[in-house]
This record gives C-alpha cells, sequence and structure tokens, in this order.
C-alpha cells in the first residue's frame, strides 16, 4: 500500500485539447491573442505594474506675507491677520473681523439676541449661566434698550452686541496675499529626499516667478488659490472657510525615466451654503490686553477667515522584477477571454452548425452520478427509445419512462451485418430460422406477471425484469432474423473477427465471447446509438435466449451490469 500512494504522489495530469484545423479559426485567435497582448503591455507601461511602490512622508512649513488696511487708518499686517497660532500643516489669514472696545470687568446687561427678556429680579436667578451666556447673572433686572429689560451678569462689559459679519469683508485686500510653501519629501524604501523648492530655483527666481506662468512656483497668491478652487475671493472672506491645498508626488525612480515633481490642485473643504448648515464659515475670538489709570482693558476681535490645510500625498515607484513576474502571471488568465469568445461563436449560429456540434462532441463528456443511473430501453412493438430512471424496488418492466426519443440507427452496424451475411456468412445451419423453442417447466420456473412475451424467466433484480414487449404478442426470439442477427456462430466469429482481427479461432470460438458479442449485437440492432450516459437493457427473454445458445460451463452469469456502450460506428470511424 505505501508503494502504491508513493506512485500515486508521481502522477502528473493535464487537460484534454481538441485541436480544429481552420484558417479562420486560427486568425481569429492569434487576432485576439495580439490584441490582449497589446493591452496587457499599454497598461503596464500605462500603470507602472512593473515598479514597486513606497508611499510619501513629508514635512510643510508656510510663511505669509502681505499688508492690508481697514477703516480708521488701521494696518494689518501678517502678525495681526495670522491668528494667534498656526496649525500643523495649515495656516490661516483673517478677512473680516468684529471689533468690540474698551472691555471693562464689571456689571452691565445681558444683550437682547441671547438673554430672556425680564420683568423684576425674580425673573433673574443669581449665579446662574449657560453655555450662550456672556457672564453670570447678578439676580437683577435691568433696562437693556428703552423698553425692554434683560438680566444683569458680571461679565467683560460693554458686551458683544453685533451678530452677522459686516459686508463686504473689511480685510478684502488679503486676496493679494502671498503664502510661500516648503515641501520636504521622503520615500523610506527608496531613500530618496527631495523639496518642491527644487535646486535650480535660486532667490532671483522666487522672487519673480508667478503660478500663471509656472506651474512648479512655490508662492502662491491667496486670490488665485480660492479661484483655482472654484470660489470667489471677496464673498468666501465675508464668514472664512477652509481651503485645502493638494500637493501629489507621482514620482518614477527609474534611471531611464527619472521624474519626480510635485502637482498643486485646490479645492473647498468646508459646506459653503449657510442654508445647509447651523454655523457656516470660520471664526474665533481672541483679545488685546492693556491697562488704562490701572485699570485693564481690553479690545476684543471676532475674526473670520480663511484656513489653508495643505495636504501631501503620492507615491514613487522604481523596477522590481518580482512586481513584474506577479503582473505577468495576473494578466494570463486574459487569454482565456480568446477561447470563451471562440467557443461562444462556435457554438451560436455565426458558425456552422455542423462544425459547432462536432466540436462540442469532441470537447464535452458528460458524466452521469453513479445514484442517477438512466437505463435505456427499448420495446419490438414500439419505435422509441424510453429512459428510465433506474429502481431498487420496481420491477423496469413498470417503472414510467422519465422521457421518450427517436431511435436512431447504427449506420456503421448495419452495413457490416450487411455485407457480412451477403459474403455468405450464416449461409450454413446457422442461417436459418431458430426453432420456436417453447420454456420447459422442468428447467423454467413459470411466467412472470410482468413478462408479456411468455418468454420470460423470474428474476430477484428489478433491473433485469424486463420483457420484449410492451403489450402482449409473439416474442423476438422467435423472429428468424433474431437467429440470424444475434444467435448466428459464423456472424458472431466474423464480428469478433472484425473486432480483433489477430485472435485466434479459438478465443472466438469461447461461449463467453460469442455470448457477450452476441448481447452487443442485439444492442446495436434495437437500440441503435443509444443516447449519451445511457446504459441499455436487454430483455429477460433474449438475455436466456442467448445463454440457451451460448451457455457458460458452471452454470453462473454476472447478470446486469450497467456499462456505456461503443457502438459500431464509433468503431468504423476510429474512434476507439
Amino acid at each position: 500500500m505505501p508503494c502504491c500512494g508513493l506512485r500515486g504522489l508521481c502522477q502528473y495530469e493535464t487537460n484534454k485539447l481538441v485541436r480544429i484545423q481552420s484558417v479562420r479559426l486560427g486568425s481569429m485567435k492569434w487576432s485576439l491573442n495580439g490584441f490582449i497582448l497589446l493591452f496587457i503591455c499599454i497598461m503596464m507601461l500605462w500603470n507602472r505594474k512593473y515598479q514597486e511602490f513606497d508611499l510619501v512622508v513629508s514635512s510643510v512649513t508656510t510663511k505669509v506675507k502681505g499688508v492690508a488696511q481697514t477703516l480708521g487708518d488701521m494696518v494689518w499686517d501678517v502678525v495681526d491677520y495670522s491668528g494667534p497660532s498656526h496649525d500643523k500643516n495649515s495656516f490661516f489669514v483673517v478677512t473680516n473681523v468684529i471689533v468690540t472696545k474698551n472691555q471693562k470687568q464689571g456689571k452691565c446687561p445681558e444683550v437682547l439676541r441671547i438673554g430672556r427678556l425680564c420683568r423684576t429680579d425674580k425673573d433673574c436667578e443669581r449665579g446662574a449661566w449657560d453655555q450662550q451666556s456672556h457672564g453670570i447673572q447678578t439676580g437683577s433686572c435691568v433696562i437693556s434698550d428703552v423698553s425692554k429689560k434683560t438680566c444683569e451678569v458680571s461679565a467683560w462689559c460693554p458686551i458683544e452686541k453685533r451678530g452677522n459679519p459686516p459686508r463686504p469683508a473689511l480685510l478684502a485686500a488679503a486676496e493679494n496675499f502671498t503664502v510661500l510653501i516648503k515641501n520636504n519629501i521622503r520615500f523610506p524604501a527608496f531613500n530618496f529626499i527631495r523639496r518642491n523648492i527644487l535646486p535650480t530655483m535660486n532667490g532671483a527666481y522666487l522672487s519673480s516667478c508667478q503660478r500663471v506662468n509656472d506651474s512648479l512656483c512655490p508662492i502662491f497668491r491667496l486670490g488665485d488659490i480660492v479661484r483655482e478652487a472654484g470660489e470667489k475671493f471677496s464673498e468666501m472672506a465675508v464668514e472664512g472657510g477652509v481651503i485645502g491645498i493638494l500637493i501629489k508626488w507621482d514620482c518614477n525612480l527609474d534611471w531611464l525615466m527619472q521624474r519626480c515633481l510635485p502637482k498643486y490642485s485646490f479645492r473647498r473643504l468646508d459646506e459653503k451654503e449657510s442654508n445647509r448648515t447651523l454655523y457656516p464659515g470660520l471664526n474665533f475670538r481672541y483679545a488685546k490686553y492693556n491697562t488704562v489709570n490701572g485699570v485693564e482693558e481690553r479690545t476684543l476681535y471676532k475674526a473670520f477667515g480663511i484656513r489653508f490645510d495643505v495636504m501631501v500625498f503620492g507615491q514613487a515607484g522604481k523596477f522590481s522584477f518580482i512586481q513584474l513576474i506577479i503582473y505577468i502571471g495576473s494578466t494570463l488568465s486574459y487569454y482565456a477571454l480568446t477561447t470563451m469568445l471562440i467557443d461562444w461563436l462556435i457554438g451560436t449560429s455565426c458558425y456552422s452548425v455542423e462544425v459547432g456540434q462536432n466540436y462540442s462532441e469532441k470537447k464535452v463528456e458528460a458524466v452521469q452520478d453513479k445514484q442517477k443511473c438512466i437505463l435505456c430501453v427499448s420495446y419490438i412493438d414500439e419505435n422509441n427509445i424510453r429512459l428510465v430512471k433506474r429502481s431498487q424496488k420496481k420491477s423496469l418492466q413498470d417503472v414510467k419512462a422519465a422521457s421518450v426519443q427517436p431511435r436512431k440507427e447504427d449506420t456503421g452496424h448495419l452495413r457490416a451485418v450487411l455485407s457480412l451475411l451477403q459474403s455468405g456468412v450464416g449461409a450454413n445451419h446457422d442461417a436459418q430460422p431458430p426453432h420456436e423453442h417453447k420454456p420447459d417447466p422442468k428447467q423454467k420456473p413459470c411466467r412472470p406477471a410482468w413478462c408479456k412475451c411468455d418468454h420470460c424467466t423470474p428474476s430477484s433484480v428489478p433491473q433485469e425484469e424486463l420483457c420484449c414487449r410492451q403489450s402482449a404478442g409473439p416474442c423476438i426470439t422467435s423472429s428468424p432474423l433474431f437467429g440470424q442477427l444475434v444467435l448466428s456462430h459464423s456472424l458472431l466469429e466474423a464480428v469478433l473477427l472484425y473486432r480483433d482481427p489477430l485472435s485466434s479461432l479459438a478465443d472466438r470460438g469461447q461461449a463467453a465471447s460469442l455470448r457477450h458479442c452476441a448481447y452487443r449485437q442485439y444492442i446495436s440492432w434495437r437500440f441503435g446509438v443509444p443516447p449519451n450516459d445511457t446504459h441499455p437493457v436487454i430483455p429477460s427473454c433474449c438475455v436466456w435466449r442467448v445463454r440457451e445458445e451460448y451457455p457458460s460451463p458452471d452454470g453462473q452469469y454476472s447478470g446486469f451490469r450497467p456499462v456505456r456502450i461503443v457502438s459500431m460506428q464509433a468503431c468504423t470511424n476510429g474512434e476507439l
């Protein structure tokens, strides 16, 4: 057993191929394969599938420059409009502001738009506050407007009253501010370092370059950034917003095709429609403190502005033999499209029906499950073939047919038998009609209930309980042609010699060989070419008549065994 197991491991299995000699199909095959190869090469070069890739690691620093003047001749420089601090990879520019001057610690009425109206001090709770309050309630109800009262609070007074930013924006001149973006990148896998300020860019270049004429210029005008993001600076400057500056690095580090340059793009990141969001824009508050006559005062600024987020992404690729092999292996499956298309064309009306049928028979071999054995039955009083599912309980004679198909003649067998008969084979006593045999009560039991010809023998196997007739009538074994085509000794020897020209006379004369040859003769005669993957069943009367003519010496017979029968036509066509 171990030897058999090791021998099984040393085996190789391959697929079966069907070769069609056709100029049209051959030309179509190579044309499709050429198109697929061209497509694979284009996609490999376009997407650089032959390279190994690494993601970018980067750092960003910015420097904003510009000066603006607001109402009241107040000049704003970079310290004023850049906000209190810079976030990582981003910078902020103030474009609009609400100023509340000379605030001091004290008590004053809450603003009307936030505070609740009150009538008496009982309406105000001492020490109360909420998220919208500017201070802590003192418990007093004081006059806030000419005819309205609000609760008094301890806070920085006077309280900021204006809610909406001014239009147009006070710092609309920030549109002409410029920003220098310095971006350092690194690809760790390839130990490659680069920055967006290229080695060829000197001081003179940076002082005069403009993005309009040079896409690699690292100095950007804020108005141009907003415009390329699809927005209008004067409108966005009123309430503020967020703009994304996208720097993409798509680098090819191969020696012959080395290229690693940044590509800039811009887009707005926040929701700009006020009716779609509760708090549109971007704003924050900060204060500047001073002391006047020993009292601390402050100036409160509610700043609106645009935050610019610099986002760097990209990858670098370098030739890798392993990646090339992986890509080639993954694209080999594309060639299956050629086989699928040609198979589809052959199977449709676009091609010859005869060629398609022949190709399908050569390529496809159907195998039935053992549990779904389909038996083939042919009655002498019908010209059709019945396909019956195998049953382990009911006799085959009583099982209803699953389908009925027309009988297909085996022309090869018919020509061979006629030629043998015409040549004189069977002209002796074998060719004479067999005597009408009658069942011997000593040798055979009584006629079974399923028998219609009165010549069948009972059996314990349901598949062997089959008569040559569907309705009552004479048995087929009583026909003279049965003796000539099935029982003729000389004809059977000739058929055996036809199948094996080098067989000896002793081999052809054995009863077992003649008996089995007689069975095949009956199948070819009555079934013709059986449907694929079906098992022809010989009637009980015919089986016992053949056994009487060519008995087994020990009286033992194998009985019915489902087996696929190959027609004489297949033999003559050289398919065996």
